[in-house]
């Protein structure tokens, strides 16, 4: 006899013994149950149906012990083999399982990146920070005549490829944050808000995945946004200032195909601490429903940190904040090159990467979702 009840599961209610599910809601129970029902693989369903198949024997064998009346007791050997075709079955079903979430995960992904760089908010960021360096070389051509004018100017002025490290020395201090936060603290605030959050949960893409999709996404855009701001600089270097030998700070010439390298490391650094900026952005995005404020608390955070670095009483806490980081890629302006600073600062946006990451997978794996 079926009765009207209430108090099942988070989000869920019974009606005349069916289960009726809170509109708009994906409990984390239900995400859980379908990951069991679908296995880290994909393959949980198909798994259960062979191990059903091999736990039930055919008449005459194995379920009664004896052989069929008439033949000889082969029931142990015929046993055996159809064992190790099930075992065979099932090991070919989880590779395959495995190989479809893995197609799954990059399919996901070039979704998001083709999504990210087809929007035109952030071409239109990109396009702003390729501007920045033209301005400032162009700029620094008009005054480097000057008589007076030394120090980073007249490096400028003497060599071209020094402008893409002027460039960064501008840019890393808030405007390629701006960029970054803006796609990072977009990430699940902006798919929340959206309403579309739910749908990729129930597709399911798990929510572990998903959280990696997006921060990989992040971190590819934090790549595009350092590489078009090097880019941008080196182009613009080369058509007004002279090419040639470069002046390192420490006073030693190099060539210009070292300048070069050195500015392929100095791009792989900066980009690893805009990749750890959008970790941090992505911890705060999963706290909210509106991107703008995990944009503007992101924002809030580096200001912040650069008011710390500003007081002299805080030198000893400057070293473990992450915008302390952003401007070190200058050890590649020594020769040698200071290889401990930029493992420092590696190990930096590393460790901001793992405990903001964590923050946002404790989130938002026990969240329930409800836009």
């Amino acid at each position: 006899m079926s009765t009207a009840e209430n108090g099942g599961p988070a989000g869920t209610s019974t009606l005349g013994g069916r289960a009726r599910r809170t509109p708009g809601l994906v409990p984390v129970t239900e995400t859980l149950r379908t990951t069991e029902r679908t296995g880290p693989n994909g393959a949980g369903e198909a798994s259960e149906a062979a191990a059903g198949t091999g736990a039930t024997a055919p008449t005459g064998t194995a379920s009664t012990g004896t052989a069929p009346t008439g033949t000889a007791p082969t029931g142990s050997a015929g046993g055996g083999a159809s064992t190790g075709t099930a075992g065979r079955a099932t090991a070919a079903t989880g590779a395959a399982g495995a190989g479809r979430a893995v197609g799954a995960f990059w399919r996901l992904l070039g979704s998001e990146l083709g999504l990210t760089f087809r929007r035109p908010r952030n071409l239109v960021i990109l396009a702003v920070l390729a501007v920045v360096p033209v301005v400032i070389g162009v700029t620094l051509r008009a005054v480097g005549g000057d008589e007076g004018m030394g120090g980073i100017v007249q490096d400028v002025a003497g060599n071209s490829l020094m402008l893409t490290f002027l460039s960064f020395s501008f840019l890393t201090l808030l405007l390629m944050p701006v960029a970054v936060s803006v796609v990072a603290g977009d990430a699940m605030a902006g798919e929340a808000g959206a309403g579309t959050l739910r749908y990729l949960l129930a597709a399911p893409a798990g929510r572990t995945r998903l959280l990696v999709v997006k921060f990989l996404n992040a971190a590819v855009y934090s790549y595009a946004v350092t590489a078009v701001v090097a880019l941008s600089a080196l182009v613009t270097g080369l058509l007004l200032f002279p090419a040639g030998p470069v002046t390192l700070l420490s006073g030693t010439t190099i060539s210009m195909a070292e300048g070069l390298l050195r500015i392929a490391i100095c791009v792989g650094y900066v980009g690893a601490g805009m990749a750890a900026l959008a970790a941090v952005a992505l911890a705060l995005s999963v706290f909210t429903e509106v991107s703008i404020g995990a944009i503007a608390g992101t924002m809030v955070l580096i200001i912040v940190c650069q008011v710390l670095r500003a007081i002299p009483e805080l030198d000893a806490v400057a070293p473990y904040l992450l915008p302390t980081r952003f401007t070190d890629f200058d050890a590649v302006l020594r020769s040698p090159i200071d290889v401990a600073v930029l493992r420092d600062g590696l190990l930096a946006f590393g460790a901001y990467i793992l405990l903001f990451g964590s923050i946002a997978w404790a989130r938002f794996s026990g969240k329930d979702i409800t836009s």
